[in-house]
């Protein structure tokens, strides 16, 4: 498989510290795999990482449904564990488990608007793809302040993100620079992306996002069964009635997920020629890449499966990351404090 992430990152530069995370609102597919997953192995070996579970966001939509997210939380530990986040290396954490974090959205509300939230673009997109009509949530819309108090309570200076999360950087940087110039010294530090150079990985129906609800991707746990229905399901080129007869390769997922997934990128660039050319089966290309994904999450199954058995030891790992990150996380928000005059107390 390809190197597809952009880092400029430098290997001999340990102040680096880098913060991801995941919304625990449902297991991890194959999408968060090629999109975050893989990334998130690589940089543990080389840079102060934190991953965050993120439930108190995954609240901000689901606040009538917290099931949702309560039953997912440690869905999404296994999952990390699976494909070789570790521990010992990566600290894992809740945010839930961090009072910092939830105190300093809670200062650093004070420091932006109504309207620049609703101006913010991605709060605007995702407000558009949900259904919340004239109803919503006021954790939904401070979204951007709740990145930015995680992003400033871990010192993170790196943060991994795609184009259309670009917009939270920028509003964590303008909340960094107005509380600095209230405190009149730098007490918080400015972050910059880490840009992820693959595409945003379609859905295996081609029309929406991906969502186990919707039946549309393929988890990091499915079996070999789900697999291989969810391949012969995808959609391909609907004019490519015959093999004999040329296909589209634009817009036709069974190729876009190829290139994301096949490591012999030559073969898949030949299997693309040949079904432009025509002579080529929608079968055949979907037997190929079913081949493909069956090994690639086969071990990554078999791990899961042992993690999740152990409840135990998946609650022990959140609880360690948890307290280590409370520390660094009540240092920050004791500087927030002092910097709006409410150390009183010291």
């Amino acid at each position: 498989m390809q190197n597809q992430f952009q880092s400029n990152l430098q290997s001999d530069d340990p102040v680096e510290k880098i913060l991801t995370g995941d919304r625990a609102t449902g297991q991890l597919h194959i999408g968060h795999y090629i999109g975050s997953l893989q990334q998130r192995v690589e940089l543990q070996h080389k840079y102060q990482q934190t991953i965050l579970v993120a439930d108190l966001q995954g609240l901000t939509d689901n606040g009538n449904n917290p099931r949702k997210v309560s039953s997912n939380i440690l869905n999404v530990v296994a999952d990390y564990l699976a494909i070789g986040i570790d521990p010992s290396k990566t600290t894992i954490c809740l945010q839930s488990a961090i009072p910092a974090l939830a105190e300093l959205t809670m200062y650093y509300s004070n420091l932006v608007s109504v309207a620049r939230l609703q101006r913010n673009p991605t709060v605007k997109n995702e407000i558009a793809s949900k259904s919340f009509g004239s109803s919503i949530p006021t954790g939904f819309l401070m979204y951007p302040i709740s990145q930015a108090a995680d992003i400033t309570a871990f010192k993170a200076t790196l943060i991994p993100v795609g184009d259309d999360q670009l917009p939270m950087i920028e509003q964590t940087n303008e909340i960094v620079r107005k509380l600095n110039s209230i405190a009149q010294e730098e007490i918080l530090v400015e972050c910059r992306p880490l840009l992820s150079k693959v595409p945003r990985l379609p859905s295996t129906d081609g029309n929406s996002k991906m969502s186990k609800s919707m039946g549309n991707c393929i988890l990091l746990s499915s079996s070999e069964k789900e697999i291989s229905k969810a391949v012969k399901s995808m959609y391909t080129d609907p004019n490519h009635l015959k093999i004999e007869n040329p296909g589209q390769v634009e817009g036709n997922v069974v190729f876009t997920y190829l290139d994301a997934f096949h490591p012999d990128i030559n073969y898949v660039n030949e299997l693309k020629v040949k079904y432009q050319q025509g002579g080529l089966g929608d079968g055949t290309t979907k037997k190929i890449l079913e081949e493909c994904l069956q090994e690639i999450i086969k071990p990554i199954r078999e791990r899961r499966e042992m993690f999740i058995a152990d409840k135990a030891q998946l609650i022990d790992i959140l609880r360690q990351g948890s307290e280590k990150s409370q520390d660094e996380s009540n240092q920050v928000l004791n500087n927030v404090k002092k910097a709006f005059g409410l150390n009183l107390f010291g």
